[in-house]
């Protein structure tokens, strides 16, 4: 039987203690099995060369602040939204270490903050993520590509934790003012949570593929 917001806010208003405790069981869809992760569709996919003319420039953001979206606890469905600005302390760390990957499969990286070829920051967006120079001679860059620029693949997702946040007074909605993504990833995804995110994968027609980067998609393609 399909939970009710009113009911799930009934619930969780008469079990959670204080406010400002975090969802128990966090996830995004009703599934118990699912992930705890927030995704944003990908606005107006490109594809160019990055400055270099070798490589694969990725622009996208993870997620978007102050947009509700729907996600689900122990008790069911609430309304989430992440606060501007959540991501400030987490990404001023020195030793920020957060991955760009596919399907939050942390085998599956394709840049990395810790070696420069990931740059993550907040503008009036959201949390903004650029990959500058992307190799597409990488499999996962070659199987990935493609499908970002014919639009099949179109969202984005990051990895986290709360750190702070808190119920509105009905506890129907839960507001995230603060965030954790060291260790974390952002990833390219089929579904999330958050459907509001964007991204863009550019390079300009003059700049060829090698021979290798095709045979690498066309054996992800025949896959």
């Amino acid at each position: 039987m399909t939970i009710t917001l009113a009911a799930a806010a009934a619930e969780r208003a008469h079990n959670v203690r204080q406010r400002g405790d975090r969802p128990s069981q966090r996830r995004c869809a009703e599934q118990a099995s699912a992930r705890a992760t927030v995704r944003a569709a990908l606005s107006g996919v490109q594809v160019r060369d990055s400055a270099d003319g070798g490589t694969l420039e990725f622009l996208g953001h993870a997620s978007v602040y102050e947009t509700a979206y729907e996600m689900w606890d122990m008790f069911g469905p609430y309304t989430e939204i992440v606060t501007e600005g959540a991501g400030t302390d987490s990404l001023a760390r020195a030793d920020l270490d957060v991955p760009l990957v596919l399907g939050h499969d942390q085998l599956r990286r394709m840049a990395r903050t810790t070696t420069g070829t990931l740059i993550l920051s907040e503008d009036s967006t959201g949390l903004s993520v650029r990959a500058p120079a992307l190799d597409p001679n990488d499999y996962d860059v070659a199987y990935i590509a493609p499908k970002l620029r014919s639009g099949l693949i179109d969202e984005m997702s990051f990895a986290f934790r709360i750190e702070s946040g808190q119920w509105s007074p009905d506890y129907t909605e839960y507001r995230i003012n603060r965030y954790d993504l060291h260790r974390g990833d952002v990833a390219i995804v089929g579904y999330g949570a958050n459907p509001y995110t964007g991204a863009s994968l550019r390079q300009p027609a003059a700049a060829p593929t090698s021979s290798r980067a095709r045979a690498l998609l066309e054996i992800a393609l025949a896959r």
